[in-house]
């Protein structure tokens, strides 16, 4: 199977098909739309291979795993569904458990980001490190450090034999690791704690176990991916909403009674692999969470954001205190190794309003990530305010437009002269009008704050005596703060 990256015009897809086709392919991949003339289907006629489209929003990458996987099947060799003390490929906390009775051992399960997808059910023999990784589904992270520091990932990924490390500094075991790997890719590892180190017998079943475990997380993957994408697809439809929304939340069983949206996100950068790997957890881990307080509740991550859908017992007023107990509950849980927030929409009273109640929660959770160390939960009904000055900051911003009035004219003057007026009435504002509150808060005399005061009057054209003058420059203090954060003055 060839994939056509790049492919665009007819004439290069027919002498594709024609070269493919002679070195014995039998499919070709293009991405939809594509355009077929009569050159091509005579090229496809004649050499009899098939053409497949590529839908959009897939990428290449996606592909190129997927098939990946699908060929790695054969190199583990006809490994057989049930030649591990009866404990076959469908159950992966089986195999764990027969491992771990070979070893004799407690023995993890581990993914590439070292979070624990299965264990054993020995793990009182082990020491507290590994206990804290059970519990918490991860490896912590001083463990991961002091692994790295000693070259442990480098030597146990390069090598197909197990890899004994004597001394992890934390734990009262030494362990045993072995990478889990089907063709070129490898899938994780698998970690015994361990007294000794292994014999020759128990490293042999360690390394035929590997291949049976690696045979499970092919298919496993295969299965749960086209899963997560479909349920993933569901879900954002339903947000999305339109005329396939009706139907998305019936199969996604979400068609009757009220519901509201929540939306999870990382402060912060959301570009890196790093935070799309603890997003990907978190979304796992967050769906295990709704699953247990309500089972027709749907999770699916799209554009950075971790979005719940979760089912209400009535449609009152405060209704959505139960999403917010949920949320808190759940933040508990993980505590901080995932640095999150949350923001919970509105009730939705049916899957029509679904979209709106995303759009709140979305909104609530951006006012959020703009205040690192403040609270990591909110409704947008307890952050409105904010909410609607971070949009029109950031309308301003896009429309290059910046906040003009008396502040934009004490600005100008600070600029001039290296003056204070714009921290003096900053200060003066946020001290409620008390001048003595205010002079101490920068560091002046009160009656040289008072004279300061006057000019901020004097210069900006403004009437502190005036309660519409003094919101109008609040206000105007705010929106160049979100406008322009490059000026000294805002």
């Amino acid at each position: 199977l060839v994939l056509g990256v790049g492919l665009a015009s007819s004439a290069e897809i027919a002498e594709v098909v024609r070269s493919a086709a002679a070195d014995g392919a039998v499919g070709l991949v293009l991405r939809i739309p594509v355009d077929i003339d009569d050159d091509v289907r005579r090229a496809v006629a004649d050499e009899g291979l098939v053409l497949f489209g590529l839908t959009r929003g897939a990428s290449w990458a996606q592909v190129a795993t997927l098939l990946r996987s699908l060929l790695a099947l054969d190199d583990l060799g006809g490994v057989d569904d049930q030649t591990l003390a009866g404990a076959g490929a469908g159950d992966l906390f089986a195999l764990a458990g027969a491992v771990s009775a070979l070893l004799d051992a407690p023995l993890t399960i581990e993914d590439l980001n070292s979070r624990v997808i299965a264990f054993s059910a020995d793990q009182d023999r082990a020491d507290e490190g590994r206990k804290e990784t059970v519990l918490g589904r991860q490896v912590p992270q001083r463990y991961l450090r002091e692994l790295e520091r000693q070259g442990a990932f480098r030597a146990l990924y390069s090598s197909d034999r197990p890899v004994y490390l004597p001394e992890i500094e934390g734990t009262g075991l030494p362990r045993v690791a072995i990478r889990v790997r089907a063709g070129d890719e490898i899938l994780g590892s698998m970690w015994a704690a361990v007294t000794e180190p292994l014999s020759a017998e128990r490293e042999q079943a360690f390394i035929d176990a590997a291949k049976l475990v690696a045979l499970h997380l092919l298919r496993h993957r295969a299965g749960a991916d086209v899963e997560r994408r479909l349920r993933a697809e569901l879900v954002a439809t339903v947000l999305e909403g339109g005329p396939a929304a009706g139907d998305a939340a019936s199969r996604l069983g979400l068609a009757g009674g009220p519901a509201c949206v929540l939306a999870l996100a990382v402060p912060g950068e959301t570009e890196s692999s790093a935070v799309e790997a603890d997003l990907q957890r978190v979304a796992g881990a967050f769906a295990l969470h709704l699953a247990a307080v309500h089972p027709r509740s749907a999770v699916a991550l799209a554009g950075g954001v971790v979005y719940g859908v979760i089912p209400l017992t009535g449609d009152g007023p405060d209704a959505d205190l139960r999403a917010v107990a949920v949320a808190e509950e759940f933040l508990s849980r993980i505590g901080t190794r995932s640095h999150v927030v949350v923001g919970i929409g509105g009730v939705a009273a049916g899957p029509a309003d679904l979209p709106r109640s995303r759009a709140d929660a979305d909104r609530a959770v951006r006012v959020l990530r703009e205040r690192p160390g403040g609270s990591r939960v909110a409704r947008l009904t307890d952050v409105q305010i904010s909410a609607f000055l971070l949009e029109l900051g950031s309308a301003m911003a896009a429309e290059r437009r910046v906040p003009s009035g008396p502040v934009a004219r004490l600005a100008a003057y600070d600029r001039r002269h290296r003056s204070q007026m714009v921290a003096t009435l900053t200060a003066w504002l946020d001290a409620f009008g008390d001048v003595t509150a205010a002079a101490a808060a920068t560091h002046v005399h009160a009656n040289t704050f008072r004279y300061r005061l006057r000019r901020v009057g004097e210069i900006g054209g403004l009437d502190l005596a005036d309660p519409d003058a003094r919101f109008a420059a609040m206000l105007e203090l705010r929106l160049r703060a979100m406008v322009d954060h490059s000026t000294p003055d805002s």
